[in-house]
C-alpha cells in the first residue's frame, strides 16, 4: 500500500441543476484511521460519499483514493473501497449466506475463497449463528450487520459508511462502534458520515464538518474546540457523593472560567478552563486535594456539540 492519504479531496464541487450540493470542498484522510464526516441533514455529505464511491463524477476538483484518481482509475478505486449507503436495499428472500455469496461471486472470488471470506466477515460482525436465516426475518440492527459484512466481502482498504447507526437502538449502536474499532485495528481506513457529532466523539481520530456544502472544520477531533472557543476546554467530574466545597475549590483555580453542578441532586460537575493556563491534571489534583470521591473525569462531549453548533448555521437546508 502506498504512503498516499486514504482520501485526498481538493476543490470538489457538485451541483444538481441550480442547487450546489458541495462547493470547494477540500480535506484529506490519513490511512488506518477513523474519520468522521459530520454535518446537518442536507449539508452535502451523501453527495461527497457518492463521489468517493465513484457513483458521481466530480464536476470540478480532484479526488484521489490511496493516490489513485477516482475518474481515471475508477475500476482500481472500486476494488479498494466498500460503500454502505444510508438507505440500503437487500435481497430479502435470500439467506445471509446466499446474499454474501452472491456479492463475493460478483467480485470474482472462487467458491473456496467465498466460503473462507464469508465465515470471517460473519464472525467479525457476530452473525455466524444467523448465516442460514432469511434476511427478511432479521431486525434492523442485524440487517445493518449483514450490510456491513457485504461491504467487507472483497476485503477493501477503505470503508465509506453513510449514517451506519441510523435507526439502531443504543445497544446496537455501541456494538457497531466496537466492530468499527476492530476493523481499524485490522488496518482498515473508515470514513463514517453522521449528523450527530457526539456519537463519533470517542470513536474518530479526526473529523470534517460540512455545512451548506462547505467545509467548516477539518482536523483532529481534539482541535475542534479550539476552532470555535480558542483555548477554552471543558471536562465533567462525576462523584460518588455530593461535595459542598468542590465548586468553590475549582472556581478558585487560576485559569478556570466556569464551574457548576450540572443537575440539582446529581453528583456531576462541569468545569471549563483555559488550557494555556491550567491542564486537566491540575483540575483533577485540586478535586482530590479536598477529598472528593471521584468516579469519573472525562472531556465534556456536550462541549463538542456546542462547538458543532457554533460552526454550523441554523435553518432548514435546501
Amino acid at each position: 500500500m502506498s504512503d498516499s492519504p486514504a482520501i485526498e479531496i481538493s476543490g470538489l464541487r457538485h451541483a444538481y441543476k441550480s442547487h450546489v450540493a458541495v462547493s470547494n470542498v477540500t480535506f484529506t484522510v490519513g490511512q488506518k484511521s477513523i474519520h468522521g464526516f459530520v454535518g446537518p441533514n442536507g449539508a452535502g455529505k451523501t453527495t461527497t460519499l457518492k463521489v468517493l464511491a465513484t457513483l458521481l463524477a466530480p464536476q470540478t476538483g480532484k479526488v484521489h483514493v490511496f493516490g489513485q484518481d477516482i475518474v481515471r482509475d475508477r475500476n482500481l478505486v472500486r476494488r479498494r473501497i466498500g460503500y454502505m449507503p444510508d438507505h440500503f436495499s437487500m435481497y430479502r428472500q435470500m439467506t445471509v449466506f446466499e446474499y454474501l455469496d452472491f456479492f463475493g461471486a460478483a467480485y470474482g472470488l472462487n467458491q473456496k475463497q467465498r466460503d473462507q471470506t464469508i465465515g470471517d466477515v460473519l464472525a467479525l460482525t457476530d452473525m455466524a449463528g444467523r448465516r442460514n436465516d432469511y434476511i427478511q426475518g432479521l431486525s434492523r440492527g442485524m440487517q445493518q450487520r449483514v450490510s456491513l459484512a457485504r461491504v467487507l466481502v472483497h476485503d477493501p482498504d477503505l470503508l465509506l459508511l453513510d449514517e451506519p447507526a441510523s435507526g439502531l437502538d443504543p445497544r446496537a449502536r455501541i456494538e457497531l462502534m466496537e466492530i468499527l474499532q476492530e476493523l481499524r485495528s485490522l488496518g482498515k481506513t473508515i470514513f463514517i458520515s453522521s449528523h450527530i457529532l457526539s456519537e463519533l466523539a470517542t470513536l474518530c481520530d479526526s473529523v470534517t464538518i460540512l455545512d451548506r456544502g462547505q467545509v467548516k472544520y477539518t482536523g483532529a477531533m481534539r482541535g475542534l474546540i479550539s476552532a470555535t472557543e480558542g483555548d477554552i476546554t471543558g471536562y465533567i467530574l462525576t462523584l460518588a457523593t455530593e461535595h459542598t466545597g468542590l465548586l468553590q475549590t475549582l472556581s478558585a483555580l487560576p485559569g478556570v472560567t466556569a464551574a457548576k453542578q450540572m443537575e440539582a441532586g446529581e453528583f456531576r460537575y462541569s468545569v471549563q478552563f483555559d488550557k494555556t493556563r491550567i491542564g486537566p491534571n491540575a483540575v483533577l489534583h485540586a478535586a482530590l486535594s479536598v477529598e472528593a470521591q471521584i468516579v469519573a473525569f472525562q472531556e465534556d462531549v456536550k462541549h463538542l456539540n456546542d462547538a458543532f453548533m457554533d460552526l454550523t448555521d441554523p435553518g432548514v437546508r435546501t
